[in-house]
């Protein structure tokens, strides 16, 4: 028994160092390619493409895969801008999930003041720095299954319009992750963490009001108005928000509300999402904002129908997943500013409100935490519940900067943005190196998540069996 024990300790012993070794010379490959990942990342920024309308960010990713030897699977799930790159045979499957949608609205050049660069949308989400980071943790690993000869398949998944368009969802609904073993993403932001994740649960949908145009002096009584349809509703579900979970969100946009004052409008739309952190209650939510749509009509004498833009699930944590990835990302570290990233720092810092710029955020890697409270959405939320998932977030911005702000957005335009994306490609790898040499760890992430889940779990997609909203930003 004490011989076969020793056997055992040498075996574990040499595999902890290969797997070392391993790392390292990933880490290095990484650090090696960091300039050319930066070019590509920027290239991504400055093309700032809104969801379902990446067609170059997309080709500019798949170019490049395909190029380091991946099978490049083009518009899956019906999409597009949807691809799957796939390198390796059999068993495990390990993928690693990639974003690259921009924002409406947002709008920044790369610089430490408010200053539009003139274009409809921009990177207020750092979608940009999720996709090259993304792609470039797949390179490196891949690279070292060749060198390595390590059997497995490893799937780089391109998936657009995270932002309010559910890509993902589309993408679990056709089961692109059914033979998925284990998936790993990653998110900008203004900290170093790989804590345990959550996102609130999420509905969205569009309501048009239909209602008869009529001059607004000389007529208003032969006018039915869609913008007062449109009003009415939003007055209701305003009053609704005292009588729902005080955790939930309920956010809406007018989209159209008539062209001039004197015309009354004979069509309007209002945009509205509901959130909780429970699918079941996002849902209850919702029915109830469309029967405000339903009074507001009747009351109006305008009509109304809607349609399903979004719709995602919460985020199923999984513990063991997750301390192999806070591991790897204390192992990276965070990162140091140049003398000329602080100035532009503390530029950002100021006008965010804060007196100092707080370096050391970006510096460390926040303490693990087991829970954590939801303040957003995400369509990863789907692959969770697909697959077993675990994911990380990196200091791409100033400290204490808000996501969709032009902060973000400038600061995901320079260096700064550039070596935070590292840091995400370096944890990336090293978890997926962990994956493709210990089975074990992939057998105890799947049984924490069968339970998690339930056994008896049914996936239904919240946005129901509705074709991709291909046009949701038009």
């Amino acid at each position: 028994m004490k011989h076969t024990l020793t056997l055992a300790v040498i075996l574990f012993a040499s595999l902890s160092l290969h797997a070392q070794k391993g790392g390292e010379t990933v880490i290095n490959s990484l650090d090696n390619k960091a300039t050319e990942y930066g070019n590509i990342a920027q290239e991504i920024w400055h093309l700032a493409e809104m969801g379902y309308q990446e067609e170059q960010s997309a080709a500019l990713l798949q170019s490049n895969l395909e190029q380091q030897g991946f099978r490049i699977e083009k518009g899956v799930a019906g999409i597009p801008t949807a691809f799957i790159a796939e390198y390796g045979s059999g068993s495990p499957v390990i993928a690693i999930l990639g974003e690259y949608d921009a924002l409406p609205g947002l709008s920044q050049e790369a610089v430490p003041m408010q200053k539009s660069a003139g274009k409809a949308a921009g990177h207020a989400c750092g979608h940009h720095l999720f996709g090259t980071a993304s792609m470039a943790s797949a390179i490196a690993v891949k690279n070292w299954m060749d060198t390595n000869k390590v059997k497995g398949t490893l799937r780089f998944y391109g998936c657009p319009a995270e932002e309010g368009g559910s890509g993902k969802v589309y993408m679990v609904r056709e089961g692109l992750f059914d033979d998925v073993d284990v998936a790993l993403h990653w998110h900008p932001g203004s900290s170093n963490a790989a804590s345990a994740g959550a996102a609130l649960a999420n509905k969205s949908a569009k309501f048009r009001f239909y209602g008869v145009s009529a001059h607004a002096a000389g007529a208003p009584d032969k006018g039915r108005s869609s913008l007062d349809g449109v009003e009415a509703m939003n007055m209701m579900v305003n009053m609704m928000r005292e009588h729902i979970p005080q955790e939930a969100r309920i956010h809406y946009v007018i989209t159209d509300g008539g062209k001039a004052p004197n015309v009354v409008p004979n069509f309007a739309e209002v945009y509205y999402y509901a959130r909780h952190y429970s699918r079941d209650v996002v849902i209850e939510i919702f029915d109830r904002i469309v029967k405000a749509a339903e009074g507001a009509a009747m009351g109006t004498g305008t009509t109304m129908d809607y349609e399903m833009i979004g719709g995602t699930h919460e985020l199923l944590p999984n513990l063991t997943l997750q301390k192999v990835m806070h591991d790897n990302l204390s192992k990276v570290g965070g990162i140091t500013y140049t003398a000329e990233e602080i100035a532009f720092a503390e530029k950002i810092s100021t006008s965010l409100g804060y007196t100092a710029l707080d370096q050391e955020t970006a510096l460390i890697v926040q303490p693990y935490e087991t829970t954590a409270r939801a303040s957003g959405s995400t369509d990863v939320g789907d692959v969770s519940f697909a697959v077993p998932t675990v994911g990380l977030r990196a200091a791409t911005w100033v400290p204490g900067t808000p996501a969709h702000s032009w902060q973000a957005v400038a600061a995901g335009g320079t260096s700064i943005g550039n070596k935070g994306m590292m840091v995400a490609a370096k944890a990336l790898s090293l978890t997926a190196i962990d994956l493709f040499e210990d089975p074990d760890l992939v057998k105890k992430a799947k049984e924490e998540f069968v339970k998690r889940r339930g056994a008896d779990f049914k996936y239904i997609p919240l946005l129901g069996d509705r074709a991709p909203a291909l046009d949701y930003r038009n």
